[in-house]
């Protein structure tokens, strides 16, 4: 895959930088969801195993994979999308742009989306962690 050069120059283009920016964002949106499906494996690896007993509840775990698919599924769309972003160079007019432009802001709130929900869950399993753990503690 050749990858769109994200310098920017001073001789660029509005339009150009946006789309230089956006390949940067999708760049970094690739690498904070490979990192949150390794997250996912270490996650679902303690609730199903160390925390299960404590919990008496198998929908943490279920819930952890549930979200392994979906950032497993909105991963693999990102990498798809930033291949067909190697077009962009082809474009000739300001409607072959905003074509990109607009499918980017799609993505984005796709990925918004994930990461808020995923963050939630996150932070619900924890509060629950961090009651457990006060609830043995107290005894």
């Amino acid at each position: 895959m050749k990858t769109l050069n994200t310098t920017i120059y001073n001789h660029d283009t509005d339009v150009d930088i946006t789309h230089k920016i956006n390949t940067m964002e999708l760049d970094n949106w690739i690498n904070h969801l490979k990192y949150i499906k390794k997250e996912l494996v270490n996650l679902i690896g303690i609730t199903s195993k160390d925390l299960k007993n404590k919990f008496n509840d198998d929908t943490v775990v279920e819930r952890f994979q549930k979200k392994e698919g979906e950032n497993e599924t909105l991963l693999n769309a990102l990498q798809k999308y930033a291949t067909s972003r190697s077009n962009i160079i082809e474009c000739e007019d300001m409607d072959c742009d905003m074509i990109y432009i607009t499918e980017h802001e799609s993505y984005r709130r796709s990925y918004l989306y994930h990461l808020d929900k995923y963050r939630r869950l996150k932070d619900e399993f924890f509060n629950k962690v961090q009651g457990k753990f006060t609830l043995l503690d107290a005894n």
